[in-house]
């Protein structure tokens, strides 16, 4: 099994330091009028916010953390890396195309309903089997993380009809998964270390 390049710990790791960072920042920006817990992400990065560039900034960085994840990430099934860098796309899409300062915008929508699901869809598409396999990348690991996304996602489409926690979702699912890309990397660089690792003398 291929190994990863060590710079993928990085790329992976920064996605979900920019993405918490850049929406704590713009949060601040908005001041008291702007409430986590209802109010979505988009709303962050909606033309006229005051923290419009912060967030923004931060999806497009998110974006390229995913494609430089999903090209180092060699040991992962073509179909999950494929995924993971077409999430990244639509990470950029979302970024380039911004909701409006109010009212809905089905392009935004559109694109980011896109990037959910291929974000929820790549851990279980990444799975390989057989005891050499990392961590990250075993069948039951993988699909663990994409049903819990997929979980979020609805927990998120729920809550956007007037349940008031339509922030809270977004946030959750959107942690887990900029987060799973970092815990992926991380155990396939454990597993490589393990390999190179020279066994200790034979005792006789």
């Amino acid at each position: 099994m291929r190994s990863v390049p060590r710079w993928s710990l990085i790329s992976s790791g920064c996605a979900p330091v920019l993405l918490i960072g850049g929406w704590t920042v713009a949060a601040a920006l908005e001041g008291p009028a702007y409430d986590p817990v209802s109010q979505t992400i988009s709303v962050l990065a909606a033309y006229g916010a005051a923290g419009f560039w912060v967030m923004t900034t931060a999806l497009f960085a998110l974006g390229v953390c995913h494609l430089l994840t999903a090209w180092g990430l060699r040991p992962a099934a073509t179909a999950g890396r494929v995924a993971l860098a077409c999430g990244g796309v639509s990470a950029l899409a979302v970024a380039l195309v911004p909701a409006p300062s109010s009212g809905g915008s089905l392009r935004h929508g559109s694109v980011a309903a896109v990037g959910f699901a291929l974000l929820a869809a790549w851990p279980v598409l990444a799975a390989r089997r057989g005891s050499r396999a990392p961590w990250g990348l075993r069948p039951v690991p993988a699909a663990t993380a994409s049903a819990l996304m997929a979980l979020g996602a609805a927990w998120y489409l729920v809550a956007t009809q007037g349940h008031g926690t339509a922030g809270v979702a977004e946030r959750f699912v959107t942690c887990l998964q900029a987060l799973w890309p970092f815990v992926v990397v991380a155990s396939c660089l454990r597993r490589s270390g393990e390999r190179e690792t020279p066994s200790g003398p034979a005792r006789g």
